[in-house]
């Protein structure tokens, strides 16, 4: 369940920023959407964040699902093979922390002026990006999560066969 709310926490202020590509304002003033240049090339870099986000995300999944035990057998060279369990966790576990870290200062979105948004426009941003605050954290815990589940199995093949596993026996 963590990695699924993981993988939903973007979505929110994915969906505005996508908003402000279509036209909508977004709770910016004029200038600030000026400022923004959503009619100029600034929209690109809007979807661009937007889809990338929600791509990162969505590798959260990958750390509860099968796709993350080894690789799809479509993909060359690759497919079929075991992924290493210690590069994944130190990836997902950098991640986490770096995610909890950038997103931390959002608890302070309604302390800093935005004078190129609306009073509403400010509070509505602040509670659709809120949800970022959590994905750290989330990833953190299924990141410890998929760390014990293969760890566990690694542990039950050494215990079968300790001379292959490379494991001495406890």
């Amino acid at each position: 369940m963590a990695a699924h709310a993981a993988a939903l926490t973007p979505l929110p202020s994915a969906l505005w920023r996508l908003s402000l590509v279509l036209g909508f304002s977004g709770g910016y003033t004029e200038q600030g959407l000026v400022n923004l240049n959503v009619s100029g090339l600034g929209w690109i870099s809007l979807v661009v964040l937007s889809v990338l986000t929600e791509v990162l995300a969505l590798l959260t999944l990958g750390l509860v699902q099968p796709c993350g035990d080894a690789f799809p057998r479509w993909v060359p060279y690759l497919g079929g093979r075991s992924i290493a369990r210690k590069p994944v966790v130190v990836v997902a576990s950098a991640s986490a922390l770096v995610l909890t870290v950038l997103w931390a200062q959002m608890l302070f979105w309604w302390h800093i002026p935005h004078p190129d948004m609306t009073s509403t426009g400010a509070n509505l941003v602040g509670f659709l990006y809120l949800p970022l605050v959590a994905w750290g954290p989330l990833l953190a815990l299924v990141t410890v999560s998929y760390a014990r589940r293969h760890r566990t199995a690694h542990d039950q093949r050494a215990q079968l066969d300790p001379v292959r596993s490379h494991v001495r026996p406890r």
